[in-house]
């Protein structure tokens, strides 16, 4: 008895120190996730710069209403929206791709060259989309960029090509540069995923004759699937949030039709128009359907594969 009694102190003891662990990062989220919510209420008033916000004009739903019934603006939403979901679909179906990596890169014996591959694609992650931009400027430039001295050199072109303000095959684009800056990034997921497979399963793969590619392929890769499906969930979630920055960087008056997504449209309503209501309300409209497509897949998930990620 005096043992069992013990036993739940401990536990109860264990339970509280994990929780003292994980508050400062409570507190953090806390911080920046929920107290931000208050700048909400903006978009129930008319908010003008400068004045104070309770001397604004309150107009209540307004803002909300308006994305649909004014035609200007409800084909800006359209046409953003087209934009966000185009890319954002061109993510999710090469969204194998992570693991793909991973697998092929544990698969690498040599450990030296193993790391220096890992090094090398995971340090594209920690630079900022303006570098990144600065180094797609120092290859595509009209006049200076090395791809165009190359091609005009080789007398495949008689003139720079101005790969950077063409809008053809923009959200490829995006794609690409997103897929180099944080492929190796996103497979370190499932590289932890890899070294959790129960290694019973690859020595009893082998005992039955099973070949490299064999493993791989009916071990390896059924072991990653949770994972997989759990991070798949996320990104339909997040399926409208598919960032600022890297788009900021790269619009201009020709491609930016088509490379404005739903992120970028609320930034430059916001702060380059002063329509900080309006931006606003598309912000919490935002924010609502990513919560809502996030519980539908996760219902779904749940329905399907009878596992979810709550």
């Amino acid at each position: 008895m005096d043992k069992t009694v013990k036993r739940k102190a401990f536990y109860k003891q264990s339970g509280f120190r994990l929780f003292l662990m994980i508050l400062p990062l409570l507190a953090l989220v806390f911080v920046f996730s929920y107290m931000p919510l208050y700048g909400w209420i903006y978009a129930l008033f008319d908010y003008k710069p400068g004045r104070p916000l309770f001397d604004c004009e309150f107009v209540g739903l307004y803002n909300f209403t308006r994305m649909f019934s004014d035609i200007y603006y409800f084909e800006d939403l359209v046409r953003v929206m087209k934009n966000t979901l185009g890319m954002s679909l061109i993510g999710m179906a090469t969204s194998p791709l992570p693991m793909l990596f991973a697998v092929f890169l544990a698969e690498i014996k040599c450990m030296p060259f193993r790391k220096t591959a890992q090094t090398l694609t995971t340090i594209p992650n920690f630079i900022s989309w303006v570098l990144v931009y600065s180094i797609a400027y120092a290859m595509f430039s009209v006049n200076d960029g090395f791809v165009n001295r190359l091609l005009m050199e080789l007398g495949i072109t008689d003139e720079g090509i101005n790969f950077l303000a063409s809008a053809d095959h923009i959200w490829f684009k995006m794609w690409l540069w997103s897929t180099w800056k944080g492929l190796g990034w996103s497979a370190i997921v499932y590289i932890a995923a890899i070294a959790g497979i129960d290694q019973e399963q690859y020595e009893a793969a082998e005992v039955d004759g099973a070949s490299r590619f064999q493993k791989m392929w009916y071990v390896t890769i059924p072991g990653l699937l949770p994972t997989f499906f759990v991070l798949l969930i996320l990104s339909v979630g997040n399926m409208i949030n598919n960032g600022m920055d890297q788009y900021f960087v790269f619009q201009n008056p020709m491609n930016k039709e088509h490379i404005e997504v739903l992120d970028l449209y609320v930034y430059n309503q916001g702060m380059v128009g002063i329509n900080y209501s309006y931006s606003t309300a598309v912000s919490i409209l935002k924010s609502l359907v990513s919560i809502t497509l996030f519980l539908v897949s996760n219902l779904f998930s749940r329905f399907v594969r009878e596992e979810s990620v709550f």
